[in-house]
């Protein structure tokens, strides 16, 4: 194509080069969006396939749910997309380079100190991109989810939660970044390796410590209380081999009504977490309208109300799904397969980094700083190999959902899945309907009616 104008510079190739493919993303995203908008708008009705699983109401609200989030997706996409081409069209990452040697040069620094050069370009990128993504995480929390009943937040909570996730990222993100910058400088011609080596060692640090430090910054994590379902889970990890040590509830009410529920740790330290909108005896969110009642008008209006959540055996079974995981050693091959990747993504940054064209593609022709080497390389160089193997990690990791759905029903827990599946969609107001080629392209899990069908077949995917 490029044959067609011989009078730009190998530069200017490379530029628009990221700029074409960029778009050409952009809008295959949006057809395959459009084409599940369709289905939102026109799929009114319960099909006939679905008639046991949905009744009219729970079938609507998903439907409005679903095209609210569609049609949100879209302009936010769009947005993000242009703002995007006009910081590469106007020369923003330079600009942002400059300003951030401005700003050593005013505290007495010159210009030998690229990393703490590096360590403020990257705190103001993060700012930037913090402060203009805001209006639209306020408008999702406070139009769309509020609309539909999933908001649990104040305006106060929110700001607060913004301003510690962003203080939280910057004391994780800046030393790190300063690490691994020091490590290309003074590693030599096989600097890729020890940075590899260095990045699984922070991913593996930080999954570690993430429930047990991180995540109790932002939510409030209690142990299980000694009870049925706390012996039926642990009865049922001993009967796989799974190394629990403790089981948490996490207040994920005081945050939104979505449920959900993970393990973590390596070895012998596995600890499993709950969210308390998982939990149909448990979740605040059912206990509306009870105080100063009798014990039987409470029982009347805990049967009526009931809104959110799984009884135990149902909570039992998704476990099931999630040791499957580990029980088969998805987890062990998603971390391998990550950690293949960031080798061959730090090969190749090491085979391209000493290209001069690639910087001066994006503005800068006098230097060379590292940390722009990086993201010119990992974010647009790399970004046809990421959109591939993106795809296929999504194909794979649906193939590992099925699998997971096998042995969880291998414990006898196939009619509890079945049904904790249907009221876990209806709480999170999932749309069971979707387009093919929407569904192939994006979905991480396999369309509700796939699994369900699946476990009633017996049939491995």
């Amino acid at each position: 194509m490029w044959q067609l104008v011989p009078e730009l510079s190998v530069e200017k190739r490379i530029f628009f080069s990221v700029l074409l493919f960029s778009w050409t993303v952009y809008v295959w995203e949006a057809y395959l969006a459009g084409r599940q908008r369709k289905i939102y708008r026109t799929t009114t009705h319960v099909p006939t396939e679905l008639g046991n699983i949905m009744d009219p109401e729970t079938f609507e609200k998903s439907r409005l749910y679903q095209l609210d989030k569609s049609n949100f997706s879209f302009w936010s996409g769009l947005y993000s997309e242009a703002e995007g081409t006009l910081i590469l069209l106007l020369g923003g990452i330079p600009f942002l380079w400059d300003v951030s040697e401005q700003v050593l040069e005013q505290a007495g620094f010159g210009p030998e100190y690229e990393i703490t050069q590096s360590l403020v370009f990257l705190l103001l990128a993060t700012l930037f991109s913090a402060l203009t993504g805001l209006p639209w995480s306020i408008y999702n929390t406070f139009v769309i989810e509020e609309r539909h009943g999933f908001n649990q937040q104040t305006l106060g909570f929110f700001f607060k939660d913004a301003g510690k996730k962003f203080l939280v990222t910057q004391c994780i993100l800046l030393p790190v970044t300063s690490l691994l910058l020091y490590i290309i400088k003074i590693g030599g011609d096989y600097f890729f390796i020890y940075a590899w080596l260095f990045t699984l060692i922070v991913s593996l640090v930080l999954v570690t410590i993430y429930a047990d430090y991180i995540a109790p910054l932002f939510d409030k994590f209690i142990p299980l209380p000694e009870g049925e379902l706390k012996e039926a889970i642990e009865a049922m990890a001993k009967s796989i081999d799974f190394p629990l040590t403790k089981v948490y509830v996490v207040e994920g009410s005081k945050r939104s009504s979505h449920s959900n529920a993970y393990f973590y740790g390596f070895f012998k330290n596995k600890r499993i977490v709950l969210f308390d909108t998982l939990l149909e005896d448990y979740s605040p969110l059912n206990k509306d309208g009870t105080e100063g009642k009798s014990e039987s008008e409470n029982t009347e209006v805990k049967n009526v109300n009931k809104k959110q959540g799984c009884n135990n055996h149902e909570v039992l079974a998704v476990l099931g799904h999630e040791l499957g995981h580990w029980k088969l050693g998805h987890t062990v091959k998603n971390i391998v397969i990550s950690q293949m990747n960031s080798f061959l993504c730090f090969f190749l940054f090491a085979v391209l980094i000493g290209r001069k064209e690639l910087f001066a593609a994006f503005g800068f022709y006098s230097t060379q700083p590292t940390l722009i080497g990086l993201m010119i390389i990992f974010q647009f160089i790399f970004s046809p190999y990421n959109e591939v193997l993106s795809f296929c990690l999504t194909v794979l990791s649906r193939r590992f959902e099925f699998q997971a759905d096998e042995f969880a029903k291998n414990l006898g827990k196939a009619r509890d899945l079945y049904a904790a599946l249907i009221k876990l969609n209806k709480d999170n107001l999932g749309f069971p309907v979707s387009d093919w080629i929407f569904s192939m392209w994006h979905y991480s899990h396999p369309p509700l009616l796939e699994r369900l069908q699946a476990l009633k077949s017996g049939k491995q995917n």
